[in-house]
């Protein structure tokens, strides 16, 4: 298990960039006794991203922080009319903010084999609205995110140990291609598995 409080940082960890490919585990858990949430550890061992839900009664927001508990992201649950879905603001968000949301994902209900699509809008906060596209498939537990270009961002599957064993429902591969915004990466994840009620 990875430090929870780690001694020093590099500074690449303190970046929300990749300059490089990077490859995170995923333990969809809390590491707060009875909460609800996931840690996610970097290459190295150390607590890169975590979510901690204290009240796991109402979940209608979430904060994803960092390795320090800084929220990076606050995701809140809308409703319109028959649709759901979860809105994730760049910082905390208080309940007036008039910056609005960063990223919106929601469900799509096209029919397709064994799996599920979520369309994601970005840029809202910037009224610069471009879409990516999470899919994600029953059959392996797998999950891609594409840009607005169909190019595959993140890639998370089921992790599994050097032989080959699954080590379980709830642990994850994600691999994080170069150029791209970490923290969006893991907001968008949070959110899928939040709309999947896995967290």
């Amino acid at each position: 298990m990875g430090k929870v409080h780690p001694q020093a940082l590099d500074s690449s960890a303190s970046s929300n960039f990749t300059c490089k490919q990077e490859t995170f585990t995923l333990w969809m858990k809390s590491l707060v006794l009875n909460g609800k949430g996931c840690t996610v550890y970097d290459s190295n061992g150390q607590i890169a991203y975590r979510v901690d839900n204290y009240n796991c009664k109402h979940r209608d927001e979430v904060h994803l922080m960092d390795q320090n508990g800084d929220i990076l992201f606050t995701m809140r649950k809308k409703q319109y009319k028959l649709s759901r879905f979860w809105e994730g603001y760049r910082f905390p968000a208080t309940r007036n903010d008039d910056k609005g949301p960063c990223f919106r994902v929601s469900k799509t209900y096209k029919i397709s084999r064994g799996g599920s699509t979520y369309e994601v809008e970005l840029g809202l906060d910037k009224n610069q609205p471009y879409t990516y596209k999470i899919e994600n498939s029953t059959s392996n537990s797998a999950c891609k995110i594409s840009n607005e270009f169909g190019i595959v961002v993140a890639e998370l599957r089921r992790k599994k140990s050097r032989c080959g064993v699954d080590l379980g429902d709830d642990v994850f591969t994600m691999v994080v291609e170069p150029n791209v915004d970490l923290s969006l990466v893991m907001g968008l994840v949070v959110a899928c598995s939040l709309i999947n009620c896995k967290m």
